[in-house]
């Protein structure tokens, strides 16, 4: 029982956040920048650490960055000007020193997959040395959402 709680905890860190695409993230033709997609990536792994209690600053003040060494995209269909969207953030436990998101955009209106992505994040300390091991702080995360 207690193995099918901890699957059902790990299958379940997700995060679901509405955009509103703005003027200033189109192009001449209405059109999404193809680099925005990284900032929607950005305000859901933002959103997922507000619900889930572990955010940017939560690292800062237990003496880690996490710089982003990998990303990709893969764009599906353009988000025009005006459009909603929601983009589906997903964490992906690791044993590695390292945070893997997943994300999938969709497009509210017809729920159509606008983008799909991934990113992988890794710890350093505050003079930029990359860390090996898991920072303590973060162990304790994982524990509580029955990661580890």
């Amino acid at each position: 029982m207690i193995n099918s709680m901890k699957k059902a905890v790990k299958e379940n860190l997700t995060n679901r956040t509405a955009i509103k695409v703005r003027f200033g993230e189109v192009d001449s033709m209405g059109i999404v920048w193809h680099g925005n997609y990284i900032k929607y990536f950005e305000d859901g792994r933002e959103a997922f650490g507000d619900k889930y209690g572990i955010n940017y600053m939560d690292f800062y003040h237990n003496g880690a960055m996490i710089p982003l060494v990998k990303v990709v995209c893969d764009y599906k269909r353009p988000l025009y000007y005006g459009d909603t969207a929601t983009v589906e953030t997903r964490y992906i436990n690791s044993d590695a020193a390292k945070i893997h998101y997943e994300y999938t955009i969709f497009r509210n209106d017809t729920d159509e997959v606008v983008a799909t992505g991934m990113t992988i994040q890794v710890f350093v300390n505050m003079d930029q040395e990359l860390l090996l091991d898991v920072p303590p702080f973060f162990y304790e995360w994982k524990k509580k959402y029955g990661l580890i």
